[in-house]
């Protein structure tokens, strides 16, 4: 056993990737807002349970939308290949009002000070 660790202490870590699309900061008359494309399967209570339980995110609201993926077709010289791409969800959170900078522009300075000024 692991020192610093109990049997009682497990944490379920889901291999649902979520991938940011967008964010915007709050104003003064809608919330802060981010944009995440996730699996079809993930529901909007799994959502907002994996971005306040891992990322310790204030979620208020999900509203999510399922999107088809694209049918595409290849014509060559001798035969048609048809694919598609992959379904996907679209997932709009909702922060509460006390998360205000959703750090876009967000500058690190570990990785700007390697870069030299001009």
């Amino acid at each position: 056993m692991l020192a610093g660790f109990s049997n009682n202490f497990r944490m379920w870590m889901p291999n649902m990737p979520m991938m940011l699309v967008s964010a915007k900061n709050a104003t003064a008359r809608q919330p802060a807002r981010a944009t995440f494309r996730v699996l079809p399967r993930m529901t909007k209570h799994e959502i907002k349970e994996y971005l306040t339980k891992i990322y310790g995110l204030p979620v208020q609201k999900v509203n999510t939308a399922n999107y088809l993926g694209k049918r595409k077709l290849v014509r060559g010289s001798r035969q048609v290949i048809r694919y598609k791409y992959a379904d996907f969800k679209k997932a709009v959170v909702s922060f509460d009002r006390s998360f205000t900078d959703v750090g876009v522009g967000l500058r690190i300075p570990e990785i700007d000070d390697d870069e030299p000024e001009p």
